[in-house]
């Protein structure tokens, strides 16, 4: 597949002059996760969480071996595999999805290998995705993936982990581009029934060496740990949690209370 090339200036709303645009508003930062190719409405999940207060939207393109994912986005990414999902279907549908905020594509750097990381982030950049995480690529081997990204104006999202140390935090976060994603426990993404102390720890000290962004995610799963988050951090990632509600059956609308519960706590704050 080959998508209508967009220019670099035209790719929708890039992410992080978007993100910095509701920030300077006042506006605490909501990005949802979507399994795309999961269910054959998922394209109208994306819109409906969109529509119901999500600043952004960050779609998983599933992978085999998803080192980052735990149960619920697994299972999510297998049964969507198994319907036949691709890459690049899975770009196909996002071409013309007028979600109406910026989409951020999650997957791992075998796809874009794959694929070619040129043709690749050019095929982001045409689908009218601004921003790629790719977060089994360490900083220090980033550099292929950023230069073909950057020369498509796709922006690449770094994880920030908890057990960074100073100097390589601060590296992290000069080299990111769109947020800063500081992860907000050790271990693989999933629902919890608490905030961990890690989640406010490593916002804090990213926002220390930065001005972009910092969203926390991995282990924020309800609006009260959303708004406890946004104490420190300018806003949250949520995956699981609203996966698990997919994975239930609740759809479009299920995703749609629940993002816009999640956007009533954070407003509320």
């Amino acid at each position: 597949m080959t998508l209508t090339p967009t220019a670099p200036e035209a790719v929708g709303a890039q992410l992080e002059a978007h993100l910095r645009s509701r920030r300077a508003a006042g506006r605490k930062l909501l990005v949802p996760y979507v399994t795309g190719g999961y269910g054959d409405d998922w394209v109208d999940v994306v819109r409906a969480v969109a529509d119901a207060g999500a600043d952004a939207v960050e779609v998983g393109v599933p992978f085999s071996d998803p080192v980052m994912d735990g149960p619920t986005i697994q299972r999510a990414s297998e049964l969507a595999l198994a319907a036949g999902a691709t890459p690049g279907s899975i770009l196909d549908q996002l071409h013309g999805s007028d979600a109406g905020v910026p989409l951020a594509v999650m997957t791992y750097y075998n796809i874009a290998d794959h694929w070619g990381l040129e043709r690749f982030a050019s095929e982001l950049a045409g689908a009218g995705v601004c921003a790629a995480i790719l977060p089994d690529v360490p900083l220090e081997e980033v550099g292929p993936w950023t230069a073909a990204a950057d020369a498509a104006a796709v922006e690449t999202v770094l994880l920030a982990a908890p057990t960074a140390p100073d100097a390589r935090l601060e590296r992290i976060c000069a080299r990111a581009r769109g947020f800063v994603y500081a992860v907000g426990l050790l271990g693989v993404t999933g629902a919890r029934s608490a905030l961990a102390a890690t989640a406010t720890e490593i916002a804090g000290r990213c926002k220390a060496v930065t001005d972009r962004p910092v969203l926390v995610g991995v282990g924020v799963s309800d609006a009260a740990q959303a708004r406890q988050a946004c104490t420190v951090a300018d806003g949250v990632v949520i995956g699981s949690a609203l996966v698990d509600r997919l994975l239930a059956g609740e759809g479009p609308d299920g995703a749609a209370r629940f993002v816009a519960e999640v956007r009533a706590a954070l407003d509320a704050g």
